[in-house]
């Protein structure tokens, strides 16, 4: 299948709707049938504003990067990023084409889409 990886880099403390916004991301994108998704926190780094954060400093906690990921089709990716503009979340997000499977699938998996989309 052709789609891409998605990424949002969201700030370890933002919320919407009283949930951390990375586990926000990851329920809707269940909620949505996206076929898996994962969020993986950042040990160091940097945004716009050029301020190093690094997950060492226990004063520090809560202001590190939690990256969060879904390998989708372009339907996939068109329905959680209408959710995100209709909720007004502004994040900042990275798209790379992938090429993507299941070896050897079985029953529980969700069926592959057709060549066409």
């Amino acid at each position: 299948m052709k789609g891409s990886l998605l990424r949002f880099y969201v700030g370890e403390g933002e919320r919407l709707h009283g949930a951390l916004l990375w586990e926000w991301l990851l329920a809707e994108g269940n909620r949505l049938g996206i076929r898996g998704g994962s969020a993986f926190r950042a040990v160091g780094g940097f945004g716009r504003r050029h301020a190093i954060h690094e997950d060492r400093f226990f004063e520090l906690s809560g202001s590190g990067c939690i990256e969060v990921e879904f390998v989708v089709t372009e339907e996939e990716e068109r329905r959680i990023v209408d959710l995100l503009r209709h909720e007004k979340v502004r994040v900042f997000c990275s798209r790379v084409a992938a090429s993507f499977d299941i070896i050897n699938p079985d029953a529980q998996d969700p069926p592959q889409p057709s060549a066409g989309g």
